[in-house]
């Protein structure tokens, strides 16, 4: 890949704390105006839980209230010809994700005037969709031949489809695998179900070859960082502001991602209320050259850092109350503008 070069410009993760999806695009156009994203509503709808929002289509899937399970009892072997029929063609118009599903999404689309530099969409990564989603018998799908190989299918498709609306926006797009599961990497859940890391980074993979543009992954927990660099992402995703030395811990595995062109995002402005309260742009910002600088140890040159890094929230805004995931957001922009106006 070429150099990545954002320039700590912000962004957000996905979920915001609104149910109207008006305000929430509102929000995030107001102070993200570079690289915009849509807002994710959990709150609207269990439908938009980020393991709901993209099942659809998913062969065996029930929702039934605020739960998701497959229903493997079925015969699926027609829906499972129709997803691999797709996933061989291509046909990413055959999967996509209704408004009922997204109308963060939808509302995002609609918006007049909005034609940034680059913008951002996100789905859930296969490990966290396949652990987290059950059969009848609360048995994770991941664990079903045929249904587990289908699962980075559809979300391919998911992704593929997605990043085509959002080049109508512009045509530089972004969209980030979100795999929080993988803070539990080596926990037994885990461990029964792959015997290699490879294994982990080629399902991740899958999703990630329908993906056009750029190619994110958010994990927000520690993790063995040095399976997610065996794939092919372009920005790696992480809590900076919780867990900051967990990426310093592959000095070796970073230099060479950052060598080849790669980017951080590092989620430096906390998603919890009382942090978002007592932190400001100046704390952040001694804060994320704390955290940059064991990189700069290890033969990365802080120029370098500075122009490959993006700025992030920790993860999700959808716990905070609205007034607080306000704030959240102008603490993030304050950041990057006293960044920017220091190192670029």
């Amino acid at each position: 890949m070429s150099s990545v070069e954002f320039n700590c410009l912000p962004t957000i993760i996905g979920s915001m704390p609104h149910t109207n999806p008006r305000q929430a695009c509102s929000l995030v156009t107001r102070y993200l105006k570079d690289i915009p994203a849509w807002p994710q509503l959990p709150r609207r709808s269990f439908l938009e839980n980020m393991n709901a929002q993209y099942s659809e289509g998913f062969p065996g899937a029930v929702i039934e209230g605020d739960r998701l399970y497959v229903d493997s009892s079925q015969d699926l072997q027609k829906p499972l010809e129709e997803l691999y029929t797709a996933y061989l063609e291509k046909d990413i118009n055959k999967y996509p994700i209704s408004p009922d599903y997204a109308a963060g999404l939808y509302s995002f689309l609609s918006q007049a005037n909005l034609s940034p530099p680059a913008v951002k969409g996100h789905v859930t990564g296969p490990l966290t969709w396949g652990l987290t989603v059950t059969d009848k018998n609360d048995r994770a799908i991941i664990h079903d031949e045929v249904l587990g190989d289908a699962i980075p299918k559809l979300l391919q498709l998911k992704a593929a489809w997605q990043e085509k609306e959002l080049s109508r926006i512009s045509r530089n797009t972004i969209i980030f695998v979100d795999e929080p599961y993988m803070a539990a990497y080596g926990a037994s859940t885990l461990a029964g179900v792959f015997s290699s890391p490879e294994k982990i980074a080629d399902l991740i993979e899958e999703v990630f070859t329908g993906i056009s543009g750029l190619k994110g992954l958010h994990c927000c927990g520690n993790t063995d960082w040095s399976v997610l660099l065996k794939t092919s992402l372009d920005i790696l995703s992480f809590d900076a502001y919780n867990y900051a030395e967990s990426l310093s811990l592959y000095p070796a595995e970073i230099k060479k991602f950052l060598d080849k062109g790669g980017a951080i995002a590092w989620g430096i402005v906390p998603n919890d209320g009382d942090s978002v309260t007592k932190e400001s742009a100046a704390s952040l910002k001694d804060r994320l050259e704390e955290t940059m600088a064991p990189f700069t140890r290890n033969g990365v040159r802080f120029k370098d850092l500075i122009a490959q890094s993006l700025l992030t929230p920790s993860c999700s805004l959808a716990s905070l109350s609205e007034e607080a995931a306000s704030q959240a957001l102008e603490l993030l922009t304050e950041l990057s503008t006293k960044i920017r106006k220091r190192y670029i």
